[in-house]
Order: C-alpha cells, then structure tokens, then sequence
C-alpha cells in the first residue's frame, strides 16, 4: 500500500518495499527519520548518496548509530566502533567497519531495532 504523501519512483520491487515500510514507519511510529530516508532512497540512482569511510571517520562519533540512504565506499580509513545501516556496503567497506569493531545493517534491520529512531543519525 503506497502512502498518500510520498510518490515512488519506479524501483527495483524489494527497494520500493523499503520506502513503503519505511514511509509506513515514519508516519506510524511518529518518527521523522525514516520518512526523511525513505525520501532519500528514493532518489534518481544518479543522484543517489555514495558515502566514503573517511567522511564517516571525519564526521562520525565513536558508537554512533548512522543511516546511509544509499551506498558506503570503502575508500578512507575507519577507527570509531560504529553501527552503520545502508542499502549497500561494497566489499572493502563492510571489512573495514567490522575490522574496527562497528556493524553493518541493512536499512530494514535497523528499523526493526529501533523503529523510533531514537539516537540515529543519517549521513549522505
């Protein structure tokens, strides 16, 4: 069922399942943040959020909870412990994350632990 408020793009089925349950979420639950990466997720693939590991060593806190709507990059270095939620990690990336003691999520899992969105912050 497609919320009233958001038109999807035409996606991929299992990425157009997201934004619902996302969007779903976000109104629902009375937290903001996923609707706010339901939207981000549901940009044009061209002008989708690509997130390099040293802007989240930059930018992040040690044991921060963050979102990316979209993709992180392995390029950079990370030390913080941090449990980070995309829709994809490329290979390098996911091994750098899990080498500093951080977690890699998928968007969905994130929302099933902390479906107000409390203490998450989202990055692109």
């Amino acid at each position: 069922m497609q919320s009233s408020r958001m038109k999807i793009r035409e996606k991929n089925p299992p990425l157009k399942a997201l934004i619902e349950r996302l969007d779903k979420a976000g109104t629902e639950k009375k937290a903001p943040i996923w609707r706010a990466v339901a939207k981000g997720l549901n940009r044009p693939s061209r002008k989708g959020y690509k997130l390099s590991l040293y802007r989240l060593e930059k930018n992040a806190k040690d044991k921060e909870a963050i979102v990316v709507p979209g993709i992180v990059l392995g390029s950079g270095d990370i030390k913080k412990s941090l449990t980070i939620a995309a829709l994809k990690f490329t290979p390098s990336a996911k091994e750098k994350i899990e080498a500093a003691g951080g977690k890699c999520l998928g968007i969905g899992e994130m929302l099933e632990k902390n479906p107000k969105g409390s203490k998450v912050r989202i990055m692109g």
